[in-house]
């Protein structure tokens, strides 16, 4: 990794989920650079005691208040600090550290995320929702604390990679690849009738159940969208996306002069983790290396927007401004889960979106600005509601 010789203080907001544990991977392969200082998960206490005594960790949350017993008696005796609740994932995001992984999936993340950033250290950044909740209030705590942020999804840390940060002006556009999902081939008419399961199975990277079908219904491109505007500060109409099977060309930059600079890499989430671990530095990481003799071929196509209409919902939600991304992020968390838990179909996750966009972007208590964090925890609540009466409107 280097020449460094102190520790880095390190914290993982959601060390049990895939980000998470690869995250932790690369630390135990690495344990004379690292120090862990907290660790948190939302329900899973077995694993995340296991994961704080293999890594010396002095706290550890749990989100779920009913998962606390477990927890503490899995860590009896280990001097490791034990807490539950959200006000507890929150301490271990506002814990001293060097470098925190806020990986947390989904609007919860937010403020645990936003405790780091106010440490003004480096927030290797898994959690998307942050910008598309609070993009403008987060970027400019970002700003305030004096905060290195880091993307770690894997489109914006090749972004990372090959933008030229001192000659912004010499950039044209961004261009944001996608695998395309578990249904990528299928007509409307097949995707009338696919279950979770078929959802869930990524062709190409091994995620989470929730970014699964975000990333099958292409939502997850969408909300990777709002991401690269908050992050690299350009235009929205200068953010491109572009379909390519292999996920091995993980996002381009071009330029001005017509040169299109790209990151390239196996499919393996812990080379982007590695880079923002390691920053400015690299480290090595066990991830099968390309072989493009091997692959033989690059494929590239242009999105189907009538296939999968979240990437015309979630531009017309940036589009709007104001509660209407937070709306719109909080309303697709409802309808995923609806349809992970066989409440709706597949192509109903767009339907409760954009209806629960209009009617809070009609009626939000507000005002329809997003003024302070309390305001994106109002708009976040209510558009759970109204999206929860929607996801039942269509199940009964």
């Amino acid at each position: 990794m280097g020449t460094e010789t102190a520790k880095r203080r390190v914290t993982i907001l959601g060390s049990t989920g895939s980000i998470g544990k690869n995250t932790i991977d690369l630390i135990s392969r690495n344990r004379e650079h690292y120090e862990v200082v907290a660790l948190s998960a939302n329900s899973r206490a077995r694993t995340l005691a296991a994961q704080a005594i293999d890594l010396g960790a002095k706290f550890a949350a749990v989100a779920d208040p009913g998962a606390y017993a477990e927890l503490k008696d899995a860590l009896s005796g280990t001097g490791i600090e034990a807490a539950a609740g959200p006000e507890a994932v929150i301490e271990a995001g506002a814990r001293e550290a060097d470098w925190t992984m806020a990986a947390i999936v989904g609007a919860a993340g937010l403020e645990p995320t936003l405790a780091a950033v106010r440490q003004g250290r480096t927030v290797a950044l898994a959690n998307k929702e942050c910008l598309v909740c609070a993009g403008e209030l987060f970027m400019k705590e970002v700003a305030r604390c004096g905060t290195r942020l880091l993307p770690v999804d894997s489109e914006h840390n090749a972004i990372f990679q090959v933008f030229d940060a001192e000659r912004v002006q010499a950039i044209d556009r961004l261009i944001l690849t996608a695998s395309g999902g578990a249904f990528r081939d299928l007509s409307l008419e097949q995707m009338k009738s696919v279950t979770p399961e078929q959802a869930v199975a990524h062709p190409n990277w091994s995620m989470g159940a929730k970014i699964s079908v975000d990333s099958a219904s292409m939502f997850n491109k969408g909300l990777e969208f709002i991401e690269a505007y908050h992050l690299f500060g350009l235009p929205a109409d200068r953010i491109e996306i572009l379909v390519h099977p292999q996920s091995v060309i993980h996002s381009m930059v071009a330029y001005i002069d017509g040169s299109v600079l790209a990151q390239l890499g196996s499919p393996d989430m812990r080379t982007p983790i590695a880079f923002c671990l390691a920053y400015p530095e690299r480290m090595a990481a066990p991830v099968p290396r390309l072989d493009l003799a091997q692959l033989g071929r690059l494929d590239f196509r242009a999105p189907d927007a009538e296939r999968f209409p979240a990437l015309r919902i979630v531009r017309e939600a940036l589009h709007q401004g104001g509660v209407v991304p937070t709306a719109m992020n909080a309303a697709n968390e409802v309808a995923v889960a609806a349809f992970l838990n066989r409440e709706i179909r597949f192509l109903d996750i767009p339907v409760v979106v954009e209806a629960t966009m209009g009617e809070i972007a009609r009626t939000s208590t507000t005002g329809g600005t997003l003024d302070s964090l309390d305001t994106v925890l109002a708009v976040d609540r209510e558009a759970r509601v109204c999206a929860r009466e929607k996801t039942h409107a269509l199940a009964e």
